[in-house]
């Protein structure tokens, strides 16, 4: 046998097991979590999480089960830590409890890769395990959490543009398969295995090239669009940030009554679409007549329909609300409608309600459960085809791929970032907003109460742009998609097919580990 196999079977020990101390093990795992948490924002050091796959890599390169484990959930409680410490605005017990929850899906991809690594071109099996993993934490349980996926760290990074091909997914592949390369260099220079360092140097090279020169794949954009942002902002942040009523609703009124004022001075361009927030009516509008004639009453000042965020009662129940974003206009009132199709469980409903509120006291903040849409949030607004977001929605490839497929001209992303205004959730949030026009090819206008608020271009460039602590409103003239990413057209496909490809690899480890260990005993009961 000769080529990169023979390369790596040279390279790896005749033990099936790499024998290291567990300190450095354990030293590598805890480093590498905090340079992937550092290609996040605040920081958004992108390149870093590359640096942090290779080191996690090499710290469950062929190591025993146990170990990848262990590693796995140092390097996940490490990384989710310093990503997520957001979530200690709803408590200490929800922040660990997530952290646990992402660390525990690290430390079962540790002992997958721990047994991938036994294979020949192990680098690439690496790259499709973390697509596996991110699709399973992505759906389960109650509809999973995508936050913190490798593809959301490198909005900022040239590798960005390989999502126009296969999507979030590939990128995160992309990222992982340079990482793992790197690990695969290091590991053929300390063997002296020249031809593996030169077999994973060009093929961390050419994927990285590879990646960057998507950015020249523009899909053709069609007629231009006016469109607003208003952040009108909450009377306070934190738990309490919607505790005010009417504050909010009143909040984004004035907002868009000056910005009204600013179009009849001529200092604005008259808007074809004005974007409220989600929960920017506190009020439920179809219940509460001051509210409906204020919202009117804003939409013909302005000259232009609003797509309002608004909570909803839902009839016949009233145990449930809706998360909604309505289409206002200014003669004839609301008319389209999108009901949020995937509320956060125990942050918008609570599962298992009746056990839990026993043993967790917070979750007494939460009265009513919001109920979930069935329909994707496609909507007609000034003559715009918009694809509507609510919020987390962004983290989720299969409601963005529903907009892209339907013929959204523009993305819109209303959300309530209040609760954790002044930490890093509104701008890693952002940072996801930013790849979603990327990978889309599709401008992205985010709208919040209290930041941040953004129009994006289809580069991840920002056409405007209103930051935490501030509020207005800004007006921008941009380009419509008219042509869908070839991500967009593939859909689910790449995830699935990574993921398919990492089952199988583990599989085939698998096997190979139980049918070494059948020889080993054979052996011993021979002699």
């Amino acid at each position: 046998m000769s080529g990169p196999a023979a390369s790596y079977r040279r390279l790896l020990p005749a033990r099936s097991t790499v024998q290291r101390p567990a300190f450095a093990r354990a030293a590598c795992a805890a480093l590498a979590g905090a340079l992937v948490a550092l290609a996040f924002a605040p920081a958004s050091w992108g390149y870093l999480a590359i640096v942090g796959i290779a080191g996690i890599t090499w710290a469950q390169y062929r190591a025993p089960l146990w170990t990848g484990a262990w590693t796995g959930a140092v390097f996940g409680l490490c990384s989710f830590g310093l990503v997520l410490p957001w979530m200690r605005i709803v408590g200490w017990d929800a922040y660990i409890g997530l952290v646990l929850f992402c660390a525990a899906w690290m430390s079962l991809q540790g002992i997958a890769i721990s047994l991938v690594t036994r294979l020949p071109a192990w680098p690439v099996w690496v790259g499709c395990i973390w697509v596996l993993q991110e699709w399973l934490r992505d759906h389960i349980p109650l509809g999973g959490f995508p936050w913190g996926r490798i593809a959301f760290s490198q909005s900022q990074t040239v590798l960005a543009f390989s999502s126009r091909i296969a999507g979030a997914p590939g990128l995160s592949f992309v990222v992982a398969l340079i990482g793992a390369s790197l690990a695969a260099i290091f590991l053929g220079a300390y063997a002296l295995s020249v031809r593996t360092v030169q077999v994973w140097t060009v093929v961390a090279v050419v994927v990285a090239i590879g990646a960057w020169a998507v950015h020249w794949y523009v899909p053709k954009h069609g007629a231009s669009a006016v469109i607003a942002v208003i952040q009108g902002g909450t009377p306070q942040l934190g738990m309490g940030a919607m505790d005010v009523s009417r504050a909010v609703l009143n909040n984004h009124l004035a907002q868009t009554h000056a910005l009204a004022r600013q179009v009849r001075a001529g200092k604005q361009p008259q808007p074809q679409l004005v974007i409220w927030p989600e929960n920017a009516s506190d009020v439920d509008p179809f219940r509460d007549g001051t509210a409906y004639a204020q919202i009117s009453a804003a939409a013909r000042d302005v000259g232009a329909p609003i797509l309002v965020g608004a909570v909803v009662n839902v009839p016949g129940n009233p145990d449930g609300l809706w998360n909604m974003g309505v289409v206002w206009n200014p003669t004839s009132g609301p008319s389209q409608r999108y009901i949020k199709t995937h509320p956060v469980p125990f942050g918008e409903y609570v599962p298992f309600r009746s056990i839990l509120t026993r043993y967790i006291p917070q979750f007494e903040r939460i009265p009513r459960d919001f109920i979930a849409g069935s329909r994707p949030g496609l909507l007609l607004a000034g003559g715009v085809r918009i694809g509507d977001i609510i919020c987390f929605e962004v983290g989720y490839d299969q409601i963005i791929n529903a907009l892209t497929s339907g013929g959204a001209q523009l993305l819109v992303v209303q959300t309530n970032n209040a609760t954790y205004g002044n930490t890093a959730q509104p701008d890693q949030q952002l940072a996801i907003e930013q790849l979603r026009a990327i990978e889309t090819a599709s401008p992205v206008a985010v709208a919040a109460t209290t930041g941040v608020s953004a129009v994006i271009r289809p580069d991840g460039s920002f056409a405007a742009r209103i930051d935490q602590g501030h509020v207005g409103s800004h007006v921008s003239r941009i380009w419509l998609a008219d042509q869908e990413s070839l991500s967009s057209r593939l859909g689910s496909m790449p995830e699935l097919l990574g993921s398919a490809v990492g089952m199988v690899a583990i599989i085939s480890a698998a096997l190979q580990v139980a049918l070494a260990a059948r020889r080993r005993d054979l052996r011993r009961l021979t002699q």
